[in-house]
């Protein structure tokens, strides 16, 4: 997420005292841009939105706190109670609490949404301490940290470990229910996962038996991965139009699914998605 949130509208005149010390402190938005964006030029300032509210957040503010002791000023803390100062949760995009940001160098880094284990924490906290050494006091702009979980799966991709690699991506989902990177990767995963198995006479066997489904949806798909994507909507939209029940659900089914491999603006999604409406009504 590095450069992507515009923090500039948190900017406040000059404060009284420069936030230089080390270690936690609170933060609302009154001082935000000298305890956070000011100071992340020294060393990378992990932001921790929580409510006292969540029990989950207030352990995790305070498994930060034991850790940034340790971590000996490589790194500060701030604390940001949400409800409190909404418009710095606004301005990170926060979904859900609580939810850890590290900014440097005045710019958001990388991040994690959701109660998350101790190793787990330590983990991303050393990659984010390892991607700003020695970029910060003026230097070059640190680029943004890799989240090894996301790591760990894309090695099990490498390795052609397909079960490995979905198994990375669900466990990242169950522990960050809202984390939408993982998901889309866990949605093209399964696509690739079923297309490749498809035999290439699939569009020919559809193309000859236009009331059979299943041949409908694999030749969708084979279409869908020989980037085609308004042919394989087209394909399916058609089954729709002249099926009922169970047929028409399935194919209904598939046709969402692969909607969700795409950003929903994009204009043949939306023009699919008014043929589809026009299909069902």
């Amino acid at each position: 997420m590095s450069g992507a949130v515009d923090l500039s509208s948190l900017k406040q005149p000059p404060a009284g005292t420069s936030g230089a010390g080390g270690g936690a402190y609170a933060v609302s938005e009154a001082d935000f841009e000298t305890k956070v964006l000011r100071r992340s030029t020294q060393v990378p300032v992990v932001v921790a939105l929580y409510s006292q509210r969540s029990p989950g957040s207030v352990e995790l503010v305070r498994t930060l706190e034991r850790l940034v002791q340790e971590g000996a000023g490589a790194w500060d803390l701030a604390t940001v109670e949400a409800e409190a100062n909404m418009r710095i949760a606004q301005a990170f995009g926060v979904k859900g609490i609580p939810t850890v940001i590290a900014v440097a160098g005045g710019r958001p880094l990388a991040d994690f949404e959701g109660a998350q284990p101790e190793p787990q924490v330590r983990q991303w906290l050393s990659a984010v301490v390892e991607a700003v050494g020695g970029q910060l006091e003026g230097g070059e702009q640190p680029q943004a940290v890799e989240d090894p979980r996301f790591t760990a799966a894309e090695a099990a991709l490498e390795r052609g470990d397909i079960a490995g690699a979905e198994a990375a991506y669900e466990a990242i989902i169950a522990a960050e229910p809202g984390n939408e990177e993982a998901k889309s990767a866990l949605r093209q995963l399964r696509f690739l996962s079923r297309a490749q198995a498809v035999s290439d006479s699939a569009i020919a066997t559809a193309d000859a038996d236009p009331a059979n489904v299943d041949a409908a949806m694999d030749a969708a798909d084979v279409e869908m991965l020989s980037q085609q994507p308004e042919a394989s909507f087209d394909r399916l939209i058609a089954v729709i139009k002249k099926t009922a029940g169970d047929d028409r659900t399935r194919a209904r089914t598939r046709l969402l699914e692969l909607f969700e491999l795409f950003d929903p603006a994009e204009p043949f999604v939306i023009a699919a998605r008014r043929k589809l409406a026009a299909a069902l009504y």
